[in-house]
């Protein structure tokens, strides 16, 4: 179907323009008939090995597999800008040129459409999410097509199709199913199903896992209900009640990344209180050690590892045990070495055994900085708990802000010294790192210095100062042996750190009082959502309130319909309330009659949905075959496009193209869920994306008014050396192109005014793919004249007839045709696209000098330039291909080979020094030895003067670099 009514009209060109220029009305006009052309003909249809799309694989079953894609896009209203088609257009020019050189090329796109913005615009409007995120995906498409990228159609899909989401449900019941058996693998463990499990419990060949039998009986001798509840706990998806993010104002949880630091959600400004309530959980933890190790195996960048490196944050160190009253409180520390320098412990305001452990009443004498004011120490931690919820994460690890907390009037055993230590919570220590208690240690770290001085607590420094140090100006954060560090039994005083540490660890094993261990930053992730427009999970609860799996065959459940779209909304302050999902009020859809094997019974669904990130995390998959009913993927088909190059290879996509900001979410999430069907045998991929690479940014000048406010950029009028807006002097700033810095600029305004292929060639022209650039409007002409010469090459502007001749090239043309196809070869197969362009502009302008627009440029020459621009300029490419007499379609042509006899030089410059200066060059042939060095040096005029009537001493002539004359 032609695009011909959905394009921005564009004139034809005035008057003393040739006729048959390369206009942008012309261009326009090839544009949407080869895109067309490529649509009826299936030009970008990827063959398959097997199966339902492997129609042609014959043809090119030799070929290499090659498998390109981008981070899927989120169809948001505002359509595409012209940052977003940096990377659709690097893997497009990439799928392209792979495809020339000879691999099968599996260049896919699909949609990520399950989001809040969808929910909220329905919440407003009342019009199903569904009918604005499939109407936002049709605009989003047709700019893509309109780009001319070569995405393989029939593989198209998005996270909200039934289709799709019921294998998004499939997986998560594989999760569900399943448990990490640390001991698989030779320790490095792996993901078993569920039932092995109970089959090795049952046989007396395993015990529950620490932490998930609180019954203190053998397995043998448990209830039912409570063996259900031990290996519902050993599950990789599973119930918990966890500190979340709770949003009254929004009625739902939040993630970390979508609360701003001073507490409040980052969409609409509403307080965030961090509460406990019962959740679905990912036991992504139980794969840190893996997710670490094997980013050594991937072809990432430095800076991107390093960041999935931090947000897992492994640290070695020791768990050590403080004995208060009947309680024990657990801390792990990098630093035991330093153990007696603990002044005093402190408890996340969260942590689990803080209502047990405070008094009933404040000890007489109580420090009244200690208190927090509070008339027991119940009310204290009451308030301060409050307190502490309404602040984000980010906030409270903040090392500048002013330390607070309160007593709990207890005190803990230092099992070293035996020092009573006193028991504060504070908001600097989180639940989430660690045990969620520290033991407190002022000489040597700034945080707990900070607050001991505002607390009055005593300073102990374990570590030497050198000459000079002023311990009232802070912590010693330094290198030193240990001081001050000694008991009856053991004396770390004068040992350096490694072997304090080592020491100090053995003493506690033997006394009982701690161990070894390693700890993570990373923590479960949280995985519910209390929204509506997400997958359900494919979760009931029975009588007993216990998760229930449903039947695969029942897959996808779907979402009903409901009349309100929003979750309960509370008031903003109202910490205590509860979550209250749109789907808890779907009555008829909760409550369901089932038979899931103990005959007819009532179930209740689970009414939270999955978070967005559930249908990005697996989604690469089913690119290879989306129409598949009976299976997630075909075995062999993830085995050809993702399979093991060979041994100790991770597998996985070839080249995956996207946005750092994805760096420890999606990619964090996607590789735990890969990692995971690998286990259970699924894929035979060990990671998901062999190759990542992060496309830059592009920047444009944004402008604000007097109170602070974007402005339309594209409405600011330059004036006098000022810039104003509708009169109004505004102040101009430089800023990431999009919506909320108002400075927009859309692919559709620049088509409509260039054409897609002037566009494709300044967007791949102004950087290496991952480096940022700036977007200037006014230099897109530059690539426009570049497609016009490339035009006038081959087409007479006018007559319109070609000018390639059957002529063979001189032999300047052949070199300089070759180093073009040398350098654009690299450009393309580095991503340094604007390499490519350069080359390619080289080989123009060569073409441009020595034939003019009066002799016919041969054949042997204006082909490969044609080739070589394909990738870049696909419908350029294709039209004058296609005048040039050819039947077939660019993409499928060979791309140009270099001949290496051309890429040598017949000569080369070499410098000819006087007394070690130099004082001119000569070219010389290449071959040239050292006597015809010399005696094209002495020739030179300018040696020659320094030569003249002087004494040689000595010459120097190294062959191809210099020639060196030593004068007396």
């Amino acid at each position: 179907m032609s695009q011909t009514a959905d394009q921005p009209n564009v004139e034809q060109a005035p008057g003393g323009v040739p006729p048959h220029r390369y206009t942008p009305a012309l261009a326009q006009r090839m544009e949407l008939d080869w895109q067309d052309r490529w649509a009826a003909e299936g030009t970008f249809h990827t063959p398959n090995p097997v199966g339902r799309l492997s129609e042609g694989f014959e043809k090119i079953a030799d070929r290499p597999k090659y498998f390109v894609m981008d981070m899927f896009p989120y169809p948001s209203g505002a359509g595409l800008h012209v940052g977003h088609p940096l990377g659709y257009l690097g893997t497009d020019v990439t799928s392209r040129f792979r495809r020339m050189d000879g691999d099968n090329v599996l260049h896919p796109m699909g949609y990520d459409a399950f989001g809040l913005p969808a929910e909220q615009y329905a919440v407003q409007t009342g019009q199903h999410p569904r009918i604005t995120t499939e109407a936002n995906i049709a605009a989003i498409r047709a700019q893509l097509r309109r780009l001319g990228v070569d995405h393989d159609d029939r593989r198209s899909f998005a996270t909200i199709d039934p289709a799709y989401y019921k294998w998004t449900q499939w997986i998560f019941l594989q999760i569900f199913g399943s448990w990490f058996d640390e001991t698989a693998d030779g320790g490095t463990g792996k993901a078993r199903r569920i039932a092995e499990l109970v089959a090795e419990l049952d046989a007396g060949t395993r015990e529950p896992a620490a932490g998930t039998n609180p019954y203190g009986r053998p397995w043998a001798e448990l209830s039912e209900a409570e063996r259900g509840a031990v290996v519902d706990a050993h599950r990789l998806a599973y119930l918990h009640e966890a500190p979340v993010n709770w949003c009254p104002g929004l009625g739902t949880v939040l993630s970390n990344e979508e609360v701003t630091p001073d507490g409040r959600s980052e969409r609409g400004n509403f307080p965030v209180f961090r509460r406990p309530l019962k959740q679905w959980m990912m036991r992504i933890t139980a794969y840190a050690d893996r997710l670490l190790d094997d980013l050594d195996r991937l072809d990432w960048s430095d800076s991107l590892k390093l960041m999935q490196r931090n947000w897992i944050g492994r640290s070695t160190g020791a768990r050590i045990r403080f004995v208060t009253g009947d309680e024990t409180i657990e801390v792990f520390t990098t630093r035991p070495d330093t153990l007696f320098g603990a002044t005093y412990m402190v408890l996340a305001p969260e942590h689990p055994l803080v209502d047990a452990l405070t008094a009933s009443a404040w000890p007489e004498g109580a420090d009244p900085r200690w208190t927090g004011g509070a008339a027991t120490p119940a009310d204290a931690v009451r308030a301060y708990q409050r307190q502490a919820s309404r602040r984000s994460e980010l906030d409270r690890q903040d090392a500048g802000r002013e330390k607070t907390g309160v007593w709990l009037g207890v005190t803990a055993v230092n099992p070293v010294n035996g020092r009573e230590l006193p028991v504060f919570i504070a908001d600097y220590v989180l639940t989430g790192y660690g045990t969620g208690a520290i033991m407190a240690v002022p000489g040597e770290d700034q945080r707990d210095w900070d607050f001991a001085r505002a607390f009055g607590l005593d300073v102990v420094p374990t570590v030497e100062r050198p000459a000079g140090f002023d311990d009232s100006s802070g912590a010693y954060t330094g290198p030193g042996r240990m001081i001050n560090s000694s008991n009856d039994e053991i004396s770390l005083d004068g040992l350096d750190k490694a072997t304090a540490i080592a020491t100090v660890t053995d003493w506690l094993v033997r006394r009982g009082a701690g161990e070894a261990t390693t700890t993570y930053k990373l923590r479960d992730w949280l995985f519910s959502r209390q929204r509506y427009w997400g997958e359900p999970f494919p979760i009931v609860y029975d009588a007993n309130d216990r998760p229930v799996a449903v039947p695969e065959s029942m897959l996808p459940v779907l979402l009903p319909e409901v009349d309100d779209y929003s979750p309960k909304t509370f008031s903003d302050d109202d910490a205590d309330s509860a979550p209250e999902p749109p789907l808890s009020r779907a009555t008829e859809w909760t409550t369901v009659e089932l038979d899931l094997g103990d005959g007819v019974q009532e179930y209740r669904r689970e009414t939270n949905t999955m978070p967005n990130w559930a249908g990005s995390c697996w989604y690469y998959l089913r690119y290879l075959d989306p129409g598949d009913d009976t299976q997630m993927v075909d075995p062999e088909l993830e085995r050809y496009w993702m399979g093991p190059r060979g041994e100790g290879d991770v597998g996985g996509v070839d080249l995956y193209v996207g946005g750092v900001e994805h760096a420890v979410l999606h990619l964090l999430y996607a590789r735990f869920w890969h990692k995971v069907l690998h286990d259970l045998g699924y894929v035979s991929s060990e990671e998901p994306f062999r190759r990542l690479v992060n496309q830059g940014y592009i920047s444009a000048y944004a402008y604000t008014d007097e109170r602070g406010f974007y402005v339309p950029a594209a409405e600011v009028v330059e004036k006098d050396g000022g810039f104003f807006f509708e009169g109004e002097p505004v102040t101009r700033e430089y800023g990431k192109i999009g919506k909320s810095l108002k400075n927009m600029v859309t692919p559709d305004e620049m088509i409509g005014a260039y054409g897609a292929d002037t566009f494709r060639v300044y967007e791949m022209s102004t950087g290496p793919l991952e480096q940022s650039r700036p977007w200037e409007t006014k230099a897109v002409v530059g690539s426009q004249r570049l497609l016009q010469r490339i035009w006038r090459v081959v087409v007479d502007e006018e007559t319109g007839a070609v000018r390639a001749s059957d002529a063979e090239p001189a032999e300047e043309t052949l070199r300089t045709l070759h180093k073009a196809i040398d350098g654009v070869r690299d450009g393309y197969s580095t991503l340094r696209f604007n390499i490519a362009i350069a080359r390619i502009t080289e080989l123009t302008n060569h073409l441009t000098q020595v034939f003019g627009a009066d002799t016919p440029v041969p054949r042997a020459v204006a082909e490969p330039l044609v080739l070589l621009v394909a990738p870049l300029a696909p419908h350029l490419a294709e039209e004058l291909w296609s005048r040039l007499g050819h039947h077939g379609s660019t993409a499928w042509t060979p791309f140009p080979e270099a001949d290496q006899r051309w890429l040598v030089e017949d000569t080369v410059q070499v410098a000819v020094q006087v007394n070690g200066k130099v004082r001119s060059q000569v070219t010389v042939p290449t071959d040239a030895d050292a006597a015809a060095l010399e005696t094209a040096a002495r020739a030179d005029e300018k040696v020659a003067g320094y030569l003249d009537g002087a004494t040689i001493r000595r010459v120097v002539a190294v062959p191809g670099r210099l020639v060196n004359f030593v004068l007396g």
